[in-house]
């Protein structure tokens, strides 16, 4: 599970580090968990959505779940972070209040998770580019509306599925009421620049030599050289340590532990996960170095950013700045007691965000 938790944590969070906990279990260990969840988290209403299907998006199979107690209700279209971290496995431990709200839909992308083994990784590799993801976000959109007749719907992106989302917001905002950030990716390499200078001072701060020594050892990364994933991981080993993914904790493992649960995922799903994760980070993260919004100063969707005041993996302030110069309609919701992953770290404030402040922009 090692290339897994790496390619999970780059930019969903961040780290080399494997706890000995999380090798693969006997499957048989967790199924009757997974029963047990799959009989709380289904959906009976009469008006519910509950459904997994496949569906080509830009030439790729890929697969896609739509969950809902009541059709009528808005969509949320939550495109997931990584690249390759799928959530659809770990959603079962947050998204089922949102369901009495919205239908959500989740999907695994191209070369990640059930999607993996879908296609030929050799002949998906060179597609895997930023405007090709922003494009299959497109296509899903315009499947979904046809699906479920509905005129727009509202876009959710998390980390790494924040670029996609707000790419997708900048090129086709008549198809969305509001888009909507979790850990907002700006600007890759501003990213990064920012998050390592944030773990040196961390490091010098507790007097940490040999993460001091690690760090400092990666310059001229990111300004120059190679951008690879591999730099990457290595000042983001210590970072999450200090919460930079999840605050005032030294790992992640409440997060990642949970998909062992999941009534969606098979073990063997869980392996597919593994390799696309470390497949597709590995062969997009040289491609996103120059990708920015630092020029997007305006949208034609409403944009709101639920942002953990302590997230040093989207580092945060990058996103506050890039608010406060955007035109167009706007609010910025503050999370103070989360990091990355608010929707988990602090779930009724955030249900209650996209109940209060979200859910009204769709008209609905």
């Amino acid at each position: 599970m090692k290339q897994f938790v790496r390619a999970f944590l780059v930019l969903l969070g961040l780290s080399l580090v494997v706890s000995p906990a999380l090798s693969d279990p006997p499957a048989e260990r967790y199924a009757p968990g997974r029963a047990l969840i799959a009989d709380i988290d289904r959906i009976v209403t009469p008006n519910g959505v509950q459904e997994t299907f496949e569906a080509t998006l830009g030439g790729a199979r890929q697969v896609v779940n739509v969950r809902g107690a009541d059709r009528s209700n808005p969509i949320i279209v939550f495109i997931h972070g990584g690249p390759g971290a799928v959530e659809i496995p770990i959603a079962w431990s947050f998204q089922r209040p949102w369901e009495d709200y919205f239908t959500v839909v989740q999907y695994d992308q191209r070369g990640a998770g059930k999607s993996y083994r879908l296609n030929d990784p050799e002949k998906l590799a060179p597609t895997l580019t930023f405007e090709r993801y922003r494009d299959d976000a497109i296509e899903l959109i315009e499947l979904i509306r046809k699906r479920y007749c509905k005129r727009k719907v509202i876009l959710l992106g998390h980390s790494w599925g924040s670029a996609v989302g707000l790419g997708v917001a900048a090129k086709r905002p008549d198809l969305l009421y509001a888009y909507v950030g979790v850990g907002q990716v700006i600007d890759w390499r501003e990213n990064e620049r920012v998050g390592m200078a944030w773990a040196l001072d961390q490091a010098r701060r507790r007097g940490n030599a040999q993460a001091i020594a690690e760090i400092e050892a990666l310059k001229p990364y990111p300004d120059s050289g190679p951008f690879i994933i591999d730099k990457a991981d290595s000042w983001r080993k210590w970072a999450i340590g200090w919460g930079s993914l999840a605050a005032y904790r030294s790992d992640a493992d409440f997060y990642l532990h949970a998909s062992r649960l999941s009534p969606e995922y098979t073990p063997d799903d869980l392996r597919a996960w593994d390799e696309g994760s470390a497949y597709t980070v590995k062969t997009l993260w040289p491609r996103l170095a120059n990708l920015s919004f630092s020029k997007l100063h305006e949208v034609g969707v409403p944009v709101v950013m639920l942002i953990g005041r302590q997230d040093h993996t989207t580092t945060a302030s990058l996103a506050d700045a890039w608010m406060k110069n955007l035109r167009s309609k706007k609010k910025m919701i503050w999370f103070e007691h989360s990091a990355h992953l608010p929707m988990i770290e602090e779930p009724g404030r955030f249900v209650d965000a996209l109940v209060h402040d979200v859910r009204p922009l769709a008209g609905e």
